[in-house]
């Protein structure tokens, strides 16, 4: 610190000195934080060391009277975080003049020389009151001054202006707006794995929001004054004091840990913050895991409190005039547009009361909530719903009778959750709650993930989103109870994080709630195989030959029937969706959809018998090339260069396309490259012909790579004549506004980079990203010969990464391995890619294992 006899006339070496003095006293309340684990002593002895540097500093300045130095926002309120700035502001009589300004300046700029991280602002108590009626957040920050250093008298008569311009309803009113759109930035859920402490629902905002509106509404000061004034009982402020200082300590080591300001908890603190805090990791859960499930139920609580405080402060605020209410049933009564159970121990006297306000909740579209007094009395009766609860018939009939509503059924879950209650009557449920999924693709927790599905299957059933899926809207109408997909929906991650097979495990779970709920014998088979076989549909339409009969006739085997094959096709499509907004691709829509199709058919009886399945095909390409204006003869000369396998990989569409593109150019001796916006909606369909070549494939995708586009499929060829024919679906990772810009560009490049076959370059390592980097798979590499000997299958499963297909096929290349198909399945940052490929060098077991070798080599690169 500065010596009482130092001034500033000393210059940089007093600075200097001050500067040393802050960082040696931040060093030595990191090492008391350490030893005593009080992160409230922090913000406060934090406070005091930055209080006596601006007084010492405003001193030997001696700014003019009259002038004030007022900390305001976390600074005004004493919670100063180890890397937060430093709010201040400079309180003027009079506006400054050019000398006052100067001055003004140097104390902004010394205070920077000496390690503080300030943001300020400079006003006169006119031009505070002005700002402060038009902007709320100012408003809040001038709430929580306080006088650091300066004139008395000056902060006095901003203390009273404060006041008197301050109207509690409408700062009420712009809080509770203004916490709305907060929200709304974190997708109104706690539940992010990467949450900000600071400002996502249930972090330290939540609460300050509370705290912000009491005091400024005269409500009280502190958890313990609005415990006196009935607003929260004496037990719930204790709950909220554990929370707040749980959520105010872990933001303390996140900004000691991150060596800067950091209020997400990002996957890099996670598992060393959790150590930090004595958890440790078991057989199948992180440390970080479980440091996250604390961290969500303590959000969750958070959230708990502030609804029923905004409520009770709103009721104190605006009093109703007619408070008595509306009589619904004997058991409820409406409060305005909100529920209230009546009398308030209902839900004591009558557990079977608490399923039933929920279905009450979904059969009066005029109720837009519960009473503070309701949700409350919600959470401490959630306990009663136990063993013999859940036997109970009158409750599982309720309980059924919630899934089958015509509306409200997704709001009810999400609440029934939020208070606890889904999670007692459903105790797998529970075990979920705030569990975390480190698979690369998932962005929600498991029930978080859950109760997205469910909502995703409920939006199948409503008009107003018929046009985001029109198949699925039009199946979902004519499933006979389609109410069942919600059970399967909310059993079929149910069993996350034991250990094993989490779908097996979960279709117990399903069976045994189906029997005890006295499901159908027929309905509860089907809600068992959905669980059961919840990832099958997905992974043959991303992994295998949708071309091939004999995979088709499988996953017909499989589904058997088409009202189970309709319902995993709706499961399917809801899940992918509610996995994280950058898995579902029209794309993988489309595989899934021609999948459900090509199924739907053979469970129909039809057939798939090799020849008429080419021959349709084939008709309908001439008739999609007569719709051209050419002749039924055009396609003739380059068909037969073309064998069965050609005609078993291509849809009609495609057959028609190339022979509309090559029928004058069977045999060109440049490259020929077109392009289109595909078929399915998203993306573009590149098809290259070209007399085949070494490392063509390599070739085409170290292109797509270099101007940011990701190969999701390809159909590779070779004509009886010696050419490729490949068919690419190729997708934009973000650079290019539309792709329709870039089809001239491809068609050229491409094509110049091909016929000029310059060397190609090694593998540029791409930028892995930070889920990867901590949560990395340890890649797979799998090569079976198929049934015939004829081909084998590359499965490759590996983090995904700029480059990584490019680095795959050039270690292909270099065995001389021929490329037939490509299944490019990117599930989030996880890369599951499946090739059929050929080539002598795989009729060698030790070749094998050494090309096996190589591509992990390749893959961890």
């Amino acid at each position: 610190m500065l010596s009482p006899h130092a001034t500033l006339a000393d210059g940089g070496a007093t600075l200097a000195r001050l500067k040393a003095g802050v960082q040696a006293e931040r060093a030595a309340l990191q090492t008391k934080f350490r030893e005593t684990a009080d992160g409230t002593m922090v913000l406060r002895e934090h406070r005091r060391l930055v209080d006596r540097v601006l007084k010492e500093m405003w001193r030997q300045l001696r700014l003019p009277a009259p002038l004030a130095l007022l900390a305001v926002g976390g600074y005004g309120r004493g919670e100063l975080y180890p890397h937060s700035d430093v709010d201040v502001l400079v309180l003027l009589q009079d506006p400054a003049s050019a000398g006052l300004a100067g001055q003004i300046e140097k104390l902004v700029g010394r205070l920077w020389d000496a390690g503080l991280e300030l943001a300020h602002s400079v006003r006169t108590v006119a031009e505070c009151v002005e700002e402060a009626r038009k902007d709320v957040t100012v408003m809040t920050s001038l709430l929580e001054a306080r006088q650091v250093a300066g004139n008395r008298g000056l902060f006095a008569r901003f203390d009273r202006a404060r006041r008197n311009c301050l109207d509690p309803e409408v700062f009420f009113k712009a809080k509770r707006l203004e916490q709305e759109q907060r929200h709304t930035k974190f997708q109104d859920s706690p539940y992010s794995l990467e949450p900000n402490l600071k400002e996502a629902p249930g972090g330290l905002r939540d609460l300050q929001v509370i705290l912000w509106i009491s005091q400024a509404c005269g409500l009280g000061n502190s958890w313990a004054e609005l415990a006196q004034r009935a607003l929260i009982t004496r037990e719930e402020a204790r709950q909220v004091q554990r929370h707040h200082r749980f959520l105010q300590d872990l933001r303390v080591r996140l900004h000691y840990a991150a060596g800067r300001r950091e209020d997400r908890l990002l996957f890099d603190y996670q598992d060393s913050l959790a150590r930090e805090l004595g958890y440790s990791p078991t057989a199948h859960r992180r440390a970080g895991e479980q440091l996250m499930q604390s961290y969500f139920r303590t959000a969750k609580a958070v959230t708990q409190l502030n609804t029923i405080l905004l409520q009770n402060m709103g009721a104190e605020i605006f009093p109703a005039r007619n408070s008595d209410g509306a009589k619904i049933s004997e058991k409820f009564r409406r409060v305005g547009e909100l529920l209230e159970a009546h009398p308030a121990d209902l839900f004591e006297r009558e557990p079977t009361a608490i399923l039933e306000s929920f279905l009450v909740m979904q059969q009066h579209s005029e109720l837009k909530g519960m009473t503070a007094q309701t949700l409350r009395a919600l959470w401490r009766a959630r306990t009663r719903i136990d063993a013999a609860f859940r036997r109970d018939l009158r409750n599982r009939a309720i309980f059924l009778s919630l899934l089958q509503q015509p509306r409200g059924i997704v709001h009810e879950l999400r609440r029934m959750n939020q208070y606890g209650i889904l999670g007692r009557y459903l105790p797998a449920f529970r075990r979920i709650v705030g569990q975390m999924q480190h698979d690369l693709f998932h962005a929600y927790t498991v029930d978080q993930h859950i109760l997205t599905v469910v909502r995703n299957v409920r939006r199948f059933t409503m008009l107003e989103f018929a046009h985001e899926y029109p198949l699925c809207s039009r199946l979902i109408a004519s499933l006979e109870r389609h109410w069942l997909l919600y059970i399967a929906a909310i059993f079929h991650d149910i069993a996350k994080g034991r250990g094993g097979d989490h779908s097996q495990l979960g279709r117990i779970e399903a069976r045994r709630f189906c029997r005890e709920h006295g499901l159908a014998a027929e309905d509860t088979q089907l809600v068992e195989f959905l669980v059961e076989h919840h990832l099958t549909m997905s992974s043959v339409a991303q992994k295998q030959d949708l071309s091939d009969p004999e995979v088709l006739r499988r996953f017909a085997d499989v589904v058997g029937t088409e009202r189970q094959l309709v319902a995993l096709y709706l499961l399917t499509v809801a899940d992918i969706r509610g996995t994280s907004p950058k898995v579902w691709n029209a794309w993988k829509g489309k595989l899934l959809e021609d999948l459900f199709r090509a199924t739907q058919h053979l469970l129909k009886g039809g057939k798939l018998e090799a020849d008429q399945y080419i021959q349709g095909k084939q008709e309908e390409a001439k008739r999609l090339l007569r719709l051209y204006g050419l002749s039924d003869t055009v396609q003739d000369a380059l068909w037969r260069h073309f064998d069965v396998p050609y005609f078993l990989r291509h849809d009609a569409q495609e057959i028609a396309w190339h022979a509309r593109l090559l029928h004058h150019r069977e045999s060109a001796d440049k490259p020929v490259v077109k392009a289109r916006l595909s078929p399915a909606g998203e993306g573009l369909q590149v098809m290259i012909y070209v007399p085949d070549q070494r490392e063509l494939f390599a070739r085409i995708s170290g292109y797509f790579g270099s101007i940011g586009f990701s190969i999701v499929d390809a159909k590779i060829y070779t004509t009886r004549h010696g050419y490729a024919l490949d068919t690419f679906q190729v997708m934009d990772i973000g650079s290019v506004p539309h792709p329709r810009d870039m089809i001239a560009q491809i068609e050229s490049e491409l094509a110049d980079w091909l016929a000029n076959q310059v060397p190609l370059p090694q593998p540029v390592q791409g930028r892995v990203s930070r889920r990867v980097k901590h949560f990395p798979i340890a890649p797979e590499v799998r090569i079976v010969p198929d049934e015939k000997g004829q081909y084998h299958s590359l499965s490759i499963t590996a983090g995904d990464r700029p480059g990584l297909l490019y680095a795959i096929a050039l270690v292909l290349s270099r065995y001389g391995v021929s490329l037939h198909t490509a299944k490019i399945a990117t599930l989030g940052e996880r890369a599951e890619d499946v090739f059929v490929v050929s080539g002598a060098a795989l009729a060698n077991p030790k070749t094998v294992l050494q090309l096996e070798t190589d591509l992990l080599k390749a893959l961890q690169a």
